[in-house]
């Protein structure tokens, strides 16, 4: 009966430490999943957070009606972006195009009369910095930022979207691409001839090579101003002066000179425009540096911008979201032919030589400081230089 006795109270003793051992193990588990709670909820009501703040912005964009983009004359913003956005959103775009040096004629008139018509710019480095930026025509973009894919780092090349102005939350470039040099007609100019900047200055090419006009803010300019940076102001002379090349401000008619053989070099033709005319068979061949003349990088086709006071704040919210998206800056970078800093947009539809190369030390022609004094101060020599050539 002892012997029983004993055994029935070391029983106890076990059930005992059996139903403390499941007390203990409830108790584990209770706390694991508070903090599995706790380390989950926040996620998930931000993700809700972000859900409800971006239906909240379509539904007050749908009432707006439209965004008012502004920027140069653009095909694949009329044929491609437009249409998109719009079976996308239900929302259309006013897309109001020009050239730079008239649209900010323009802002500035209606500024002036108290009208404030545009959402976001398009706009070049240029007028971007100088003038948008400059004379404060814009408000913050990085606060209009709210889908996970356009916040998210790991999406951008540079670890965050790029905000290059020096308060880092005005000015957003989503392009970084190897800026062509110049194009030309292999049937009149082989490759070969091309090697180096003083190959430009050959007698032969006298009077055969068409620049978009330099004496004025512009592509024209700016490559006049990158050519006395790096090869110096009797280059330049030279280039511009004694070569004598001819200048237009209709960017498209360079194309048609440089298709037809009549000025077989073009300083700044543009790749969207010169594609087409490569599949129906013309010997176009885009030429991205030579020997003295390093590779450079710009962020080119347009910075982006948020306008003050704009009339349809939700749907430029929308607008901007989407277009800094995968599917808005791929459809930008496949018509433009130009390497997003996104690092989930497909490439392989680029011409390699756009593409900048891991290790390369680029010249930055987008380059913040370069644009607001560098190019500036320098363009003010080119300008100089050629109205004195004009008198000799």
């Amino acid at each position: 009966m002892r012997a029983q006795g004993r055994m029935n109270g070391v029983g106890r003793i076990q059930n005992a430490d059996c139903r403390g051992a499941k007390a203990r193990s409830f108790s584990l588990l209770t706390a694991f999943y508070l903090l599995l709670t706790v380390a989950v909820l926040p996620a998930s009501a931000q993700e809700k957070g972000w859900e409800r703040e971006w239906n909240e912005t379509l539904a007050a964009a749908k009432k707006e009606g439209k965004v008012v983009v502004a920027g140069s004359p653009d095909p694949v913003m009329r044929n491609e972006i437009i249409p998109k956005f719009r079976s996308r959103f239900g929302i259309g775009i006013e897309f109001l195009a020009g050239r730079s040096s008239e649209m900010t004629a323009r802002i500035r008139t209606e500024r002036f009369a108290g009208i404030y018509s545009i959402d976001v710019f398009l706009s070049g480095p240029d007028t971007t910095a100088n003038i948008l930026y400059g004379e404060k025509m814009i408000d913050p973009l990085k606060p209009m930022l709210v889908l996970p894919e356009v916040l998210d780092p790991s999406k951008w090349k540079k670890g965050k979207p790029w905000f290059i102005d020096l308060e880092e939350k005005y000015v957003l470039r989503p392009f970084s691409s190897v800026a062509g040099l110049l194009f030309i007609n292999a049937d009149f100019v082989k490759p070969e001839e091309m090697g180096s900047a003083k190959d430009l200055l050959n007698p032969k090419w006298k009077g055969k090579i068409s620049t978009e006009d330099p004496t004025t803010t512009g592509a024209g300019a700016n490559l006049a101003s990158r050519f006395y940076n790096q090869t110096g102001e009797e280059f330049v002379r030279k280039l511009y002066i004694e070569q004598k090349p001819v200048s237009s401000r209709e960017r498209r008619q360079f194309t048609d000179w440089l298709a037809r053989g009549t000025y077989p070099i073009c300083l700044n033709c543009r790749d969207d425009d010169v594609r087409a005319l490569k599949k129906e068979g013309f010997k176009l061949v885009e030429i991205f540096e030579l020997s003295d003349v390093p590779g450079a990088v710009n962020g080119s086709p347009w910075m982006l911008t948020l306008a003050n006071k704009a009339p349809n704040p939700n749907a430029a919210r929308l607008f901007i979201n989407w277009i800094l998206s995968k599917e808005g800056l791929e459809i930008y970078a496949r018509g433009y032919g130009s390497a997003t800093l996104r690092t989930d947009v497909d490439e392989s539809f680029l011409n390699p030589g756009n593409i900048p190369k891991p290790g390369v030390k680029y010249f930055d022609d987008s380059e913040w400081k370069w644009i607001v004094t560098g190019r500036r101060e320098t363009r003010e020599k080119v300008w100089k230089l050629l109205k004195e050539g004009k008198r000799q």
